[in-house]
């Protein structure tokens, strides 16, 4: 029996022995977690340093089409998994929503690096966003500063693994009616998050009228 059967195959169900080579018994989320989880296609962008050890690992060194995952791609529209490598700025976060929002579903994120995970070094700076997954969900962070390319492979092997236990019947992405976009945060003085909008206008609307009642008193 190959490889490839002993990983799809059912060990619940035997098959005769003469029949192993023609006959294979599976089930539908294993062959449909097994076809998308080596053939993810990343987003090609990169935000700082750790971008280099991303290209690094892409390389013949390391290579990454062992894991199908070589066909890197400039539109958002052709990829399934975004790397965020990198410091993320308050510059770029309308950016990576945009994109985000544009990739077709089912989608992942990476957080390569604590600048993308946490803030990193840069946590306390008034320009640095303390990580992305306060606008946008992610699936695996990947420690350090910058990680390794072997440290961006186990990433992506443990993005792998949440995709094998995964099932048709409960993702998302085939739930009836459209997902919704994530609203796109707004740079101006600051950085402002739409989804944030009513606590802003009750923070407003209180210091309204506190404002009143002192020039009232």
């Amino acid at each position: 029996m190959s490889a490839l059967a002993k990983e799809l195959g059912n060990p619940d169900i035997p098959v005769p022995a003469d029949l192993e080579s023609v006959v294979n018994i599976t089930s539908l989320d294993k062959i449909y977690n097994w076809s998308r989880r080596n053939s993810l296609w990343p987003m090609m962008f990169g935000l700082a340093c750790c971008a280099i050890e991303m290209i690094c690992t892409a390389a013949s060194r390391y290579d990454l089409s062992r894991f199908g995952m070589e066909v890197m791609r400039p539109s958002a529209r052709q990829a399934d998994m975004m790397i965020v490598s990198g410091t993320v700025t308050k510059k770029m976060v309308p950016q990576i929503v945009r994109l985000y929002n544009q990739m077709p579903e089912p989608k992942y994120v990476i957080a390569m690096g604590a600048c993308a995970s946490g803030g990193g070094p840069f946590k306390e700076g008034y320009n640095v966003v303390s990580g992305i997954d306060k606008f946008i969900p992610v699936d695996v962070y990947i420690p350090g500063c910058p990680p390794t390319p072997q440290a961006l492979l186990n990433g992506l092997i443990a993005l792998q693994k949440k995709i094998d236990a995964q099932s048709i019947g409960s993702v998302p992405w085939y739930r009836p009616g459209p997902s919704e976009p994530i609203p796109v945060p707004i740079l101006g003085p600051d950085l402002i998050d739409p989804r944030h909008a009513p606590l802003l206008r009750k923070h407003a609307a209180e210091a309204a009228v506190k404002q009143m009642e002192a020039a009232n008193a």
